[in-house]
């Protein structure tokens, strides 16, 4: 029998996220520039601090010991990230409801300001390139909606209502 604490951990684990083929491919690239040039110069930094004499009262030492555990660190969470990661085929996706990778084009009806977003994994998602996370309140508010709903929003300001104009791949 599974402890149930050890059965909540396995679930959490087991969350996936979902990635386009440039996405993950981005993500591979930082992971191996990670693996392939930053640690060997954290290395490098630490054994040039070593050889500047007592590691008691070498602040170099630290810092540079510090720098690589949180290199380790990144490295590690990419590396979950990865094992972690879903390609998705866009060509498969219904584009009659709101999913990861829709480009959404939406009206808030307070102001009637016209926005386009495309939805996109946590990792991928950059404002100024029109990309939100699914895991954003936007992103969460607009999944699973279709053309002409109204999804209402919480955000630190209040509520803000959206309508669908549009949903494409």
């Amino acid at each position: 029998m599974i402890n149930p604490s050890c059965r909540v951990f396995f679930l959490i684990k087991m969350s996936f996220s979902y990635y386009t083929k440039e996405g993950l491919q981005k993500l591979k690239a930082e992971l191996n520039q990670l693996k392939d040039v930053e640690r060997p110069l954290a290395s490098k930094a630490i054994a040039e601090a070593r050889d500047k004499g007592d590691l008691s009262e070498n602040a170099e030492y630290d810092a540079a010991k510090e720098a690589q555990g949180l290199l380790e660190l990144k490295i590690s969470k990419m590396e979950e990230t990865l094992a972690n990661a879903r390609l998705i085929d866009e060509s498969q996706l219904d584009s009659s409801k709101v999913l990861v990778l829709s480009k959404v084009k939406i009206k808030n009806t307070a102001n009637n300001m016209e926005m386009e977003y495309q939805l996109v994994a946590e990792s991928e998602a950059n404002l100024r390139e029109g990309k939100i996370s699914v895991n954003s309140p936007i992103g969460k508010g607009l999944l699973g909606k279709s053309k002409g709903e109204i999804a209402e929003i919480s955000v630190p300001n209040g509520k803000i209502q959206f309508e669908i104009l549009s949903i494409s791949r």
